[in-house]
């Protein structure tokens, strides 16, 4: 089979696959088969826009009847499936987040996907820090995505990239991109432009010869929003958004980390294209809402003369009573609404580590979700049921058992015996280790206290069994005798018991006694208040031991 004829069975089964035939993806096919041809990529690239050009105009039932190989038929699997291209060792990914705040549940399921492919094709993860708007920087930013990446992917970062760091290299490929004519420097009122694009007629500075002058200009004295560099794009695009893009603009704003350095930034497409090559990605993943922007940064390749990666999409998780901005969170921060970005009450990841929620109870649940471009829409509290029992999988085998009795209520059982009994930390994992010693007085909670009836049987769970008279009497010790009629936890009446409370996911705080063995307990210690649920040991000092509640 001739090159030219190699080249159209490509471009013929990748339109088949995608709609349209993309120039970069039929390049990587060709140079994967034919290596020696990278000598005169130029050359190969002209002969692949040809072929192209033809296969795009064919129907779309002439491209529905076109058999796809099987080892090239792009499956939506649940789970990690195989990506497309992908050799083991060779992958690459990259997770872009901007530093307008830390990463919310949101992003955990982009960021879980690319760490997993990662992870199973021995690739390699990078986390970029988009920060070439520098008016929509938290500093804090900086320092908090790191630290939840690594985090959510159990240190899967391979290397962090800061974007204004590369601004020189930002300039020097739109600099090419000017002297090459694929951009221009335009310097058009917004509204002038706009009815220009929208009537699919060129502006004026799209032919002139000043754009490079007036790129000069940018980077020296020219004022905020006097020009932008654009792409030569497709004017007659069906895509209004598509037609002569922009490029880069001027911000004069102060930035956190270059300071008044800089006063010319890259637009998401550029940065994003010149990273991608630079950095050598091969696959990426990411929100469906992106699928135009993969369009405008195949202009950007194509005019460089680079290879696009494979790019797979996913869709978003809506929730239907819970909006995810870090913008509108960070002005509640600020006007003290919630402590901090690791405030209980949000699904950010500081505060869901905080509350004791395990990495690989959220990497599961992405994985489960899998690569899939469809929108799913669920209520948080469906979510959270999910995510819980994923978590409590992880964390019921090791969290010891204690109890804990809320606003406690004093109860004498007349005639128990004094004595001593062994409780177990765990079930199965750790037996004995909780060591009690009653006498006839104990705290049970006011709920329990309410719910006993008179000539029940009850037991104190371990301990003992009563019955409700006019009082309350000892019945027996034997957990054979009891009845069934309720089974409690407890405390006994004694000096030295913790004072404890249980901040719960709504903020409120739910106040009362521990037994003594929590004071061993370390911060960020997971256990279980029996018949009360799962928490999480935020802080200890001297006189109060505080616990995130996690769930039951």
């Amino acid at each position: 089979m001739s090159l030219i004829k190699e080249i159209e069975q490509h471009a013929l089964v990748n339109a088949a696959k995608f709609g349209k035939a993309r120039p970069e993806a039929v390049l990587g096919k060709i140079l994967a088969e034919h290596p020696e041809l990278k000598k005169d990529i130029p050359g190969l690239l002209k002969q692949i826009h040809s072929a192209i050009h033809k296969v795009n105009g064919l129907s779309k039932a002439k491209l529905e009847a076109v058999q796809i190989p099987q080892k090239e038929r792009l499956e939506e699997p649940k789970g990690i499936g195989q990506l497309i291209n992908a050799k083991p060792g060779e992958v690459i990914m990259r997770f872009e987040p901007s530093p307008s705040g830390p990463l919310h549940i949101g992003h955990a399921y982009t960021l879980t996907l690319n760490s997993e492919y990662c992870r199973k094709y021995n690739g390699k993860l990078i986390l970029r820090i988009a920060d070439t708007n520098p008016e929509a920087i938290r500093e804090e930013a900086y320092k908090l995505i790191p630290e939840d990446a690594n985090w959510i992917t159990k240190g899967n970062i391979k290397e962090l990239i800061i974007q204004s760091d590369n601004l020189q290299r930002y300039y020097e490929v739109i600099e090419t991109l000017l002297s090459s004519s694929h951009a221009y420097v335009c310097g058009c009122k917004p509204a002038k432009f706009k009815k220009l694009l929208d009537n699919q007629q060129a502006c004026p500075c799209r032919y002139g010869e000043e754009s490079l002058a007036r790129w000069e200009k940018m980077l020296s004295n020219a004022k905020e929003g006097s020009f932008v560099v654009r792409m030569k794009a497709d004017l007659t695009h069906p895509n209004p958004s598509l037609r002569d893009f922009p490029l880069a603009r001027i911000k004069t704003a102060k930035h956190p980390r270059t300071g008044k350095k800089f006063r010319v930034w890259p637009l998401l497409n550029l940065a994003v294209a010149v990273d991608d090559h630079d950095e050598g990605i091969t696959h990426t993943i990411r929100a469906k809402d992106h699928a135009d922007n993969e369009k405008k940064q195949e202009w950007i390749f194509n005019s460089m003369g680079w290879m696009m990666p494979e790019h797979l999409y996913i869709g978003k998780i809506n929730f239907t009573n819970l909006k995810l901005s870090t913008r509108t969170t960070a002005e509640l921060i600020r006007k003290k609404k919630y402590t901090g970005w690791d405030d209980i009450r949000l699904p950010f990841l500081q505060a869901l580590r905080r509350r004791g929620y395990q990495a690989d109870a959220i990497i599961k649940y992405a994985v489960e979700m899998g690569v899939t471009s469809h929108d799913k829409t669920v209520s948080l509290e469906e979510f959270m049921k999910t995510l819980n029992a994923f978590n409590k999988d992880i964390i019921d085998p090791l969290a010891h058992r204690y109890f804990f009795v809320e606003a406690p209520k004093k109860i004498v059982v007349e005639g128990a015996p004094v004595f001593s009994r062994e409780l177990d930390l765990h079930p199965t994992n750790k037996k004995g280790g909780r060591v009690f010693t009653t006498k006839d007085a104990f705290y049970i909670t006011p709920g329990d206290y309410k719910s006993l009836k008179r000539g029940k049987i009850y037991r104190l769970m371990g301990c003992l069994n009563f019955v409700k008279k006019k009082g309350f009497n000892f019945h027996s010790r034997e957990h054979e005798k009891y009845k069934g009629d309720g089974m409690l936890h407890y405390l006994p009446v004694e000096k030295g018991l913790p004072l404890a409370e249980v901040v719960m996911p709504d903020g409120s705080r739910r106040k009362g006694l521990a037994e003594k063995g929590v004071t061993a307990l370390k911060e960020r210690d997971i256990i279980q208040f029996e018949r009360f649920g799962f928490c999480t040991l935020d802080k200890k000092d001297k006189n109060k031991l505080s616990f995130w509640y996690l769930h039951r």
